[in-house]
């Protein structure tokens, strides 16, 4: 056979072979295809089903939380409504206590009053003795009229003091234990029917990031992400070896608010850039802001004051974001509102009024911290731009001394500010103010004649006073007291009291050989 045509034969074999075996595999294909959809069309309509009846089931799940969640309510409600009803009870027999315990009180000032009478009595009969005394002397001694009445004066100076010191002591003891228990009932039960929490100051805030990469995009190139968001925001980033974390620096703490939510929804998002931050740092601006007038809206309606000016609502609102020796400003002022009102009402004063003053008392403090003037500059000034109460005015304007307080409800928000500051936990004082405090107190101490040495110990609380013997008698350590208590009043700032505690002890020391 010729070789040319058996090649050609054998190519056209191959061919005729490659030309069947394509035909048979697409009409494999086809089957298969075909196969393939009516599968997925019987998986999807087995999945139409389970979705159904999944959504039926949650659907009644739902309804069973919702009747649960509601049956809860009720029950919670009908146990807060039996602890109101206790309270109010018990509420009304200390009423009906402190009723009684103002009628013993009248009685017993009644009796001081005959007793002042008796002493008054008392002093005529001693000068008339003294007379009596004098003519006697200058009979008898041949003494001169101002020679007796020197020795009478020295005489009589030592017994009078000695009387005068004891009759001091008993009247101050017997004055303070009526006043002290009336002023503890009023103090106890405002405390009682008002607490809040307190949190803790910072001028910082701390970001947590997923991962170390993360501080890099946040720095953008050339740092130009970092430098819009401190531009935008007017807080400092702190990016340092701090594992996962980036600090927020900024004494203003709602920029540092805005900043830390833009901060937290751009690593959330992931796109950081420019034109992003710029739009994120706007939108959380709005919202903090929201968020601002809302805190306000929530104190006023929480105290019960109605027709506050909206800028002052928006003022106690930024008061939230604002810690004051690591107490919250605007839990502070509420809880200054809340306690000023309830004294004012078991004194008979406007409670409306003290509830006013005490919660703008701090308003100033809502203002940042490059506008100048003090708090209380700033609180006054704003109150009267907005046409607050002259009573409210002077409350804001007292509230630290800065005046002398002229109305009961001006000493009732000091109070209130006082307690509110005093409470266990809720100020942290700056350490070198607490020293030059402790340090002051001794250097008063140490100040007055007889004194030998002075401890202020307790935190402050207590100033102990060794005196010396030969220099001070019993008498006139009462005197000292109550000298050395005033000046501390007039010259040192302080929350709370200080007890003034006189120790006088004499020794004897010998040796036997």
């Amino acid at each position: 056979m010729n070789p040319g045509l058996a090649i050609g034969l054998i190519a056209a074999a191959l061919l005729l072979g490659a030309l069947v075996g394509f035909f048979v595999r697409k009409i494999i294909a086809e089957k298969k295809i075909g196969s393939a959809e009516a599968e997925a069309t019987r998986i999807l309509g087995d999945c139409a089903q389970q979705a159904e009846a999944l959504k039926k089931e949650r659907l009644v799940e739902a309804k069973e939380e919702a009747l649960r969640l509601r049956n809860e309510t009720e029950a919670e409600l009908k146990e807060r409504r039996a602890e109101v009803k206790s309270m109010e009870r018990r509420l009304t027999q200390k009423e009906e206590n402190l009723d009684h315990k103002s009628e013993t009180l009248d009685r017993k000032n009644e009796t001081l009053e005959q007793k002042i009478r008796e002493n008054d009595q008392l002093r005529e009969e001693i000068n008339a003795s003294l007379a009596e005394q004098q003519k006697i002397l200058e009979t008898l001694a041949g003494l001169t009229a101002e020679e007796a009445k020197e020795e009478l004066i020295e005489r009589v100076e030592g017994e009078v003091k000695h009387e005068l010191a004891q009759r001091l002591d008993e009247l101050d003891a017997q004055f303070k234990d009526e006043a002290d228990t009336k002023a503890r009932n009023i103090l106890s039960l405002a405390i009682q029917r008002c607490a809040t929490d307190h949190v803790a100051e910072s001028t910082i805030s701390v970001v947590q990031i997923p991962s170390e990469e993360m501080k890099g995009r946040i720095i953008g190139r050339e740092g130009r992400n970092i430098q819009k968001l401190e531009t935008l925001t007017g807080v400092e980033l702190i990016i340092d070896d701090t594992p996962e974390a980036i600090t927020l620096s900024g004494f203003d703490p709602v920029r540092r608010e805005v900043a830390r939510l833009t901060l937290e929804k751009l690593i959330a998002d992931g796109r950081i850039h420019p034109a992003r931050i710029e739009e994120t740092v706007e939108k959380c601006r709005r919202e903090v802001e929201a968020v601002v007038k809302q805190a306000g809206e929530r104190a006023t309606y929480e105290v019960g004051i109605p027709n506050l000016h909206p800028e002052l609502v928006k003022l106690l609102g930024r008061l939230r974001y604002r810690t004051s020796y690591g107490q919250n400003v605007l839990k502070h002022s509420i809880e200054v509102a809340f306690l000023a009102g309830i004294m004012a009402e078991e004194l008979g004063v406007d409670a409306a009024t003290a509830k006013r003053a005490g919660l703008l008392h701090d308003i100033g403090k809502a203002f940042p911290h490059d506008v100048e003037g003090t708090h209380v500059e700033l609180g006054v000034n704003v109150a009267r731009k907005y046409k607050e109460n002259k009573d409210v005015i002077h409350a804001i304007e007292a509230h630290h001394n800065d005046v002398e307080p002229q109305t009961v409800i001006a000493i009732l928000v000091q109070a209130a500010d006082a307690i509110s500051a005093s409470r266990p936990g809720a100020r942290r004082e700056d350490l070198e103010n607490y020293i030059k405090r402790l340090q002051k107190l001794e250097e008063i101490a140490t100040g007055f004649d007889g004194v030998e040495k002075a401890y202020a110990i307790q935190a402050g609380r207590e100033l102990r006073v060794m005196v010396k013997p030969e220099d001070v008698t019993d008498e006139g350590m009462k005197l000292i007291a109550r000298e050395m208590a005033k000046k501390i009043q007039d010259e040192v700032k302080y929350p709370g009291q200080i007890k003034v505690n006189l120790i006088r002890e004499s020794r004897a020391v010998d040796y036997a050989k």
